[in-house]
């Protein structure tokens, strides 16, 4: 290994209105890529009609996307030290402007999905890049501020994009949920290129780990295509999600083997040595997973069982963020005198509670008391991601943090796929066991079914018409009751997370020092 630019001291911090505009750059450019996680979902079945494909097939511009990202995260840390910090995040926004242009341009369901997929890899840096960028721009006491900007963003997109998306397309056309991206981007690029071109990081010229990248591509590609699509295809009882299955175990367990003996590992596995790293991590994991589940479910149960259509849906969805959109900064401020576990403990309280408070839900809940809860949950957001992500980098020196970065936002992004996954097969197969325990006495000859029936026949409905909406109203029940106990036990986790943020160590104020812990 050969470095190409001698280390120096790292550049004085940019203040004022430079430093302002760095941030509008950098978060626009971050909410834009993470906005593109979501705000296809919504537009499918429109994306599905013109390309002439069913809406399953469909599904495939999101999980190409998705799948793209989860290999090119990890990533980040060996492409930010052989290229630089600020030409990777600059290059990374460019190429994801001009995959959101030639996604727009797509007339068929394969250029679509080819080009989702590059539009995913290429922006894997993205993200873990903005957050160094901004950390080592920052002066010193106003890296929490920093640390929140960039998490109330990365919380906040996924939230806006079905609602941006379904706006859109529904007043446009489904190519201008991609070519809105070209302003931002474009602008976005321009500004942090002008501003940080003379800060370039030192870069090395790194051998590629071969091996190291062929494991993760096939380890990460089928873990994620396994939870895309286990749904649809009943799991393991696919022979498709049983190999990938496998292929993802064995590639994934030679990996971390591989990285943990190789001399320029293609992802850094030694962070794990930091302690503080490690619990970050798992706290961040576990709590996105529950957080994440809700937000897939929450939706899921307002269109299915109370009827909801996806506009107040997703308006029932969004209170989340007002809450976080105000504390995040206030956090971030005053985090060098704050216990992070204490706050983290606090938001895992927080979130508890607003799911045991979803879990009080009855089909007779109005929309103004269901948006309470949710508002509220914005408070468990701010005192969460903020919080965590200084403990995950506290302590590590500062050519480790986009290394660091970009691992913490891998497990982030893989424990979002999780939470996906699992939540909504949860909810199905309890709705299902919810269904066949409530239809055990509906038969022919129960005087309560009898007399059912009968009444709706009185209304006018035929018999077969009848048993459909006494069917109806069973599923719609069994649903409510998944639903309530999914939450219990999310909130049931939440509770249990409150102990294992308090396994890191203090002091969690030095995000870039001289060593971790």
């Amino acid at each position: 290994m050969s470095p190409t630019a001698v280390a120096s001291p790292p550049p004085a911090p940019i203040q004022g209105a430079k430093l302002a505009l760095l941030t509008l750059a950098v978060a626009s450019a971050t909410f834009m890529e993470v906005l593109d996680t979501t705000i296809v979902n919504v537009s499918v079945s429109h994306i599905s009609g013109d390309l002439a494909v069913s809406a399953t097939q469909g599904t495939w511009a999101i999980s190409s996307y998705g799948l793209a990202a989860a290999i090119a995260v990890p990533l980040t840390g060996w492409l930010a030290k052989r290229f630089g910090e600020v030409r990777m995040f600059t290059l990374s926004v460019l190429l994801f402007t001009i995959m959101s242009v030639l996604c727009g341009f797509a007339h068929n369901l394969e250029t679509l999905v080819f080009f989702r997929f590059m539009q995913g890899l290429v922006s894997g840096p993205m993200v873990p890049l903005s957050q160094t960028l901004l950390l080592a721009n920052y002066p010193p006491q106003k890296k929490g501020l920093a640390l929140a900007l960039w998490a109330m963003t990365v919380i906040v997109a996924p939230i806006f994009g079905p609602m941006l998306g379904g706006w859109l397309t529904d007043n446009y056309s489904w190519p201008w949920i991609f070519y809105i991206n070209v302003p931002v981007g474009l602008l976005a690029g321009a500004v942090a290129w002008s501003i940080l071109k003379g800060r370039e990081t030192p870069t090395q010229k790194l051998p590629i780990d071969y091996i190291g990248l062929a494991l993760l591509f096939l380890g990460v590609g089928s873990l994620q295509l396994m939870l895309d699509n286990g749904n649809d295809m009943d799991w393991f009882s696919s022979g498709f999600i049983l190999t990938l299955a496998v292929i993802a175990a064995v590639a994934l367990s030679f990996l971390v083997v591989w990285e943990l003996t190789d001399d320029h590992p293609i992802v850094d596995l030694s962070l794990f040595k930091s302690r503080n790293f490690t619990i970050g991590v798992l706290a961040l994991s576990l709590g996105v997973f529950c957080f994440f589940g809700s937000t897939v479910l929450f939706p899921l149960w307002l269109q299915t069982v109370m009827g909801y259509n996806a506009t107040w849906s997703g308006l029932a969805v969004a209170p989340v963020g007002i809450l976080a959109f105000f504390i995040s900064p206030i956090i971030g401020k005053n985090i060098q005198r704050l216990d992070l576990r204490l706050v983290s403990s606090f938001a895992f309280m927080i979130f508890a509670a607003t799911m045991f408070w979803f879990a009080s839900f009855t089909l007779e809940t109005a929309f103004d008391q269901i948006i309470i809860p949710r508002l509220l949950q914005g408070i468990g957001v701010a005192c969460f991601f903020v919080p965590v992500n200084q403990i995950v980098l506290s302590g590590l020196p500062v050519p480790r943090l986009a290394a660091a970065s970009g691992l913490a936002n891998f497990f982030r992004t893989i424990a979002g796929s999780f939470a996906t996954a699992i939540a909504v097969f949860t909810w199905d197969h309890r709705a299902t066991f919810h269904h066949v325990r409530l239809t055990e006495h509906i038969t022919g000859f129960d005087p309560a079914t009898i007399d059912y029936v009968s009444r709706l026949q009185q209304l006018g409905l035929p018999t077969n018409a009848a048993y459909a909406q006494i069917d109806k109203v069973i599923a719609q029940q069994a649903f409510q009751i998944a639903t309530t106990e999914v939450f219990w036990g999310l909130g049931l986790i939440f509770l249990l997370l409150m102990a294992i943020v308090w396994l890191a160590k203090p002091p969690f104020g030095s995000v870039g020092g001289a060593g971790g812990h």
